[in-house]
């Protein structure tokens, strides 16, 4: 079976959707699967390139703002992506832009079937212009994503039910699937808590450790200001891992708490990798997930799965909540107060925060990418059927 990915930038450094893609293509390959991809080129010149290269194009008045966000758009050329399309089985869309657009319009009159990935939401983009909450403007978008790309595909793989809910509300013809991105369970460390005391990173005497892109969507910023509210402030070290747009004002605004006496220990910011945030995970006490537009949020289930009790922020367009295993691992989004009380319930009882740790340990087990790229496969299988047969 051959297919197709079309994606903007396949090697993106630091932006999730296209990291998801390479780890799903490499696993594609491993099984026997014919997997070529259709992109801009690589930032990098001395790296590997897409087996069909697009020239990049540029939004001159949002260039500034893409580039910040780890992402380029790739420019359509006709004759490129028809020698692409009429290679493949199946044509997979990573994205909802219109590079994919005019793939699935070539694909259509080809003949050739498509899939697709809803990876990420309309207020993931109007976040960063501070529109995320502009019904309508998010509502249009959506509704030209599902003309121009998602109404073309045989079938959708949401990552999570919330995202399935949100396409059937929203009259989405194409069959909806939902299919965890995964994970690369050999990726990661497990670590028995209860038996290795992890290196502290400061005299504090709690660690607090929150992981995401340093962007508007991810709300860090409540993880600070719940700070004000905090019994136990004065004791906590935070942990800030990721890098972004935000990073100057998160940092500003952290020196105001540490300056105001809201914070003893000054929070901690740095980017890691996955053996790094991992090993920092095992020194904290409690993982903070603040982002309140979420497709699946992976980032968080690779932390806690070492047995850390997780505070997930709990919205209409996140759905990294799943992960919670009770009502005080919820804090309504956005809202720092009842951050705050979450965080101290889980602070002033010990030994009920190690015995709910217990419950994480292991749990990214149920997101092996592997049973992900079985539905997958299964997927484009019956897209081909789909094709044949309608």
């Amino acid at each position: 079976m051959k297919v197709l990915f079309v994606i903007n930038s396949y090697y993106t450094k630091g932006n999730g959707l296209c990291a998801s893609a390479r780890r799903t293509v490499e696993k594609l390959k491993e099984r026997g699967l014919e997997v070529k991809v259709l992109s801009a080129a690589n930032p990098d010149p001395k790296g590997p390139q897409p087996d069909y290269v697009l020239e990049s194009t540029h939004l001159p008045l949002f260039e500034p703002l893409v580039q910040k966000q780890g992402f380029q758009f790739a420019a359509a050329d006709k004759k490129i992506m028809e020698e692409a399309i009429r290679w493949a089985d199946v044509v997979h869309l990573e994205e909802p832009f219109s590079v994919e657009a005019k793939a699935a319009k070539i694909a259509k009159r080809l003949g050739k079937p498509c899939t697709g990935t809803y990876h990420l939401h309309p207020e993931n983009l109007f976040a960063s212009v501070h529109m995320a909450s502009h019904a309508y403007a998010n509502k249009a978008m959506l509704m030209y994503w599902r003309k121009t790309v998602f109404n073309r595909c045989k079938i959708i793989q949401c990552p999570t039910e919330n995202v399935r809910e949100r396409l059937l509300r929203n009259g989405f013809k194409a069959e909806l699937r939902t299919i965890s991105n995964g994970l690369v369970l050999e990726d990661l460390i497990h670590i028995d808590r209860s038996h290795v005391t992890p290196k502290k990173l400061s005299d504090a005497k709690y660690t607090v450790i929150t992981i995401g892109r340093y962007s508007v969507e991810k709300d860090l910023k409540t993880l600070l200001k719940a700070m004000k509210y905090s019994q136990h402030s004065q004791d906590i070290q935070l942990v800030i891992a990721g890098r972004g747009p935000q990073e100057k004002n998160l940092k500003a605004l952290a020196k105001k708490l540490v300056r105001k006496g809201y914070l003893k220990f000054e929070p901690i910011f740095g980017f890691y990798n996955l053996n790094e945030l991992q090993e920092i995970s095992a020194a904290a006490d409690l993982y903070v997930h603040c982002a309140y537009i979420e497709v699946e949020g992976l980032s968080c289930m690779e932390a806690i799965q070492i047995g850390i009790v997780p505070i997930i922020a709990e919205g209409r367009t996140t759905a990294t909540s799943q992960f919670a295993m009770s009502y005080m691992s919820r804090f309504r989004e956005k809202d720092p107060r009842d951050l705050a009380y979450k965080m101290d319930y889980w602070l002033e009882n010990d030994d009920k925060r190690i015995k709910e740790a217990k419950k994480y340990v292991k749990i990214g087990n149920e997101y092996d990418i592997e049973d992900s790229i079985d539905q997958l496969i299964q997927m484009f299988k019956d897209a081909i059927r789909k094709k044949k047969y309608r």
